[in-house]
C-alpha cells in the first residue's frame, strides 16, 4: 500500500524535519495550529495525524472528540477566512485545512486507522486490492497471494465452485444446487469477515495499553508481538474480502 502525506505531515517510516519553535508574525512561541499570541494561522508542523488533533497514537479513538475537533478547527481554518489575509497567512490556511480533511478521513476510519498507525511504525500492509491485481497482471507480475491457513480447504473448494459455475454461464446452464452451495460459502466467508474486525479490536486494546503502560511495561519484542499479529489480522481479512468480491462477480 502506498503511503502518501500532504504538507509537512509526518511520512511514516521518515523522521520528522524541526518543527518552527515560533510564530511567523509575531515571533512568540506559537501553537500547532494558531499562534497562542496574536492568533496568526501558522505553517504546518511535521507531525503524525494523531497529533495533529491532539490525541495518543492509540486506536480506540473517541470518534465524536474527533469529530468535535475536526468541526472546530475547520471553523477556524478555512481558507474563506483569510480571503483578506496577506498571502503567507492564506497559504497557511490552505496547507493546514488540506491536512486537517486528510487527517480526519484517515482517523475516522478504523481500518484506515490502523493501517496508518503500523505505516508510522514501520510496517507496510500487503497490497491486495483488486486494481493492484490487474497491475500486476499487466506487468507480468503477478504477485503471489498466500491463502491464510485456516482457510485453505475452504477457499480449493470454492475456487472449484466458481470455475464450474463459470462454466455453465458460458454454456447456458443452470444448476440451483450449486448456487446454493456458492451462496452458503459466501455467508460463511462474511461472517468471517466480521469475526475479523472484533479480533482486530482485541489488538487495539492490547496497543493501547501498551500506550498507556509507556516503556515500563513490556518490551520492544512485546510491541512488535502487537503490531505484528495486527498485521495479520488486516491481511487475512483483506483476503476474506477479496474472495467475498470474486462470488460477487461470478454470481452476477
Amino acid at each position: 500500500m502506498e503511503s502518501k502525506s500532504l504538507g509537512s505531515l509526518i511520512i511514516p517510516g521518515q523522521a520528522p524535519a524541526e518543527a518552527t519553535p515560533s510564530c511567523w508574525s509575531c515571533g512568540t512561541m506559537r501553537a500547532v495550529h494558531f499562534c497562542s499570541s496574536c492568533g496568526k494561522v501558522q505553517p504546518p508542523v511535521p507531525v503524525d495525524y494523531f497529533t495533529f488533533f491532539g490525541f495518543p497514537r492509540k486506536l480506540n479513538l473517541d470518534a465524536s472528540a474527533l469529530e468535535k475537533e475536526f468541526y472546530a478547527l475547520s471553523r477556524r481554518l478555512h481558507p474563506d477566512l483569510f480571503a483578506q489575509a496577506n498571502p503567507e497567512e492564506r497559504a497557511f490556511s490552505l496547507e493546514q485545512s488540506s491536512m486537517l480533511n486528510d487527517a480526519y478521513r484517515t482517523l475516522k476510519d478504523p481500518i484506515k486507522r490502523t493501517e496508518y498507525l503500523l505505516r508510522l511504525e514501520g510496517i507496510e500492509l500487503e497490497e491486495q486490492s483488486k486494481q493492484a491485481t490487474e497491475k500486476a497482471r499487466a506487468t507480468g507480475k503477478l504477485k503471489k497471494q498466500v491463502v491464510p491457513a485456516g482457510l485453505l480447504e475452504e477457499v480449493f473448494e470454492l475456487n472449484m465452485h466458481l470455475e464450474e459455475l463459470r462454466t455453465q454461464k458460458k454454456t447456458g446452464e443452470d444448476d440451483p444446487a450449486l448456487l446454493e452451495e456458492i451462496g452458503k460459502a459466501k455467508l460463511s466467508l462474511e461472517e468471517k469477515f466480521d469475526a475479523l474486525f472484533n479480533e482486530l479490536k482485541a489488538e487495539w486494546n492490547k496497543w493501547d495499553k501498551f500506550v498507556d503502560n509507556g516503556t515500563t511495561d513490556g518490551t520492544e519484542a512485546g510491541r512488535r508481538k502487537i503490531l505484528d499479529q495486527m498485521l495479520d489480522v488486516l491481511n487475512r481479512r483483506n483476503y476474506v474480502r477479496n474472495l467475498v468480491r470474486d462470488v460477487n462477480e461470478a454470481l452476477e
